[in-house]
């Protein structure tokens, strides 16, 4: 089980370091090459954005580097669910739009969000 929530924590912090993306790449750029499943980065602002993105940033160190480096390593379940709070915005901002389609991936990974948080709080925590 330790090995699977491993896996999940970097499937998960490797998805929140390639969404950093929008911090330095244009929005317009974003949403002509992104088709459809871009199209809602034209409703916020780039500093709304650039937030979105150093919260996705710290939120990916934080799934990693707190039990990698063994420094309080309960940040690990505690970033995963607010990671899940994060995919539950998003998956609601989704559905308000009517983007169906796009749905799934935010809804498979606030469920990969919330396995890891339950997994490291119940299942397998670092500690005792």
């Amino acid at each position: 089980m330790n090995l699977t929530l491993w896996i999940v924590a970097g499937v998960l912090a490797a998805a929140l370091l390639a969404s950093t993306s929008k911090a330095f790449i244009a929005r317009e750029r974003i949403a002509a090459s992104g088709g459809e499943a871009a199209r809602w980065i034209m409703d916020f602002s780039p500093g709304f954005l650039r937030a979105l993105a150093a919260l996705e940033f710290l939120a990916a160190l934080g799934l990693i580097l707190p039990a990698a480096l063994d420094i309080a390593p309960i940040l690990v379940p505690v970033t995963a669910a607010c990671v899940a709070l994060l995919f539950t915005g998003a998956a609601i901002m989704r559905a308000r739009r009517g983007e169906r389609k796009t749905l799934a991936p935010d809804l498979v990974y606030l469920a990969l969000a919330l396995f890891l948080a339950i997994g490291r709080f119940a299942i397998e925590p670092f500690t005792g």
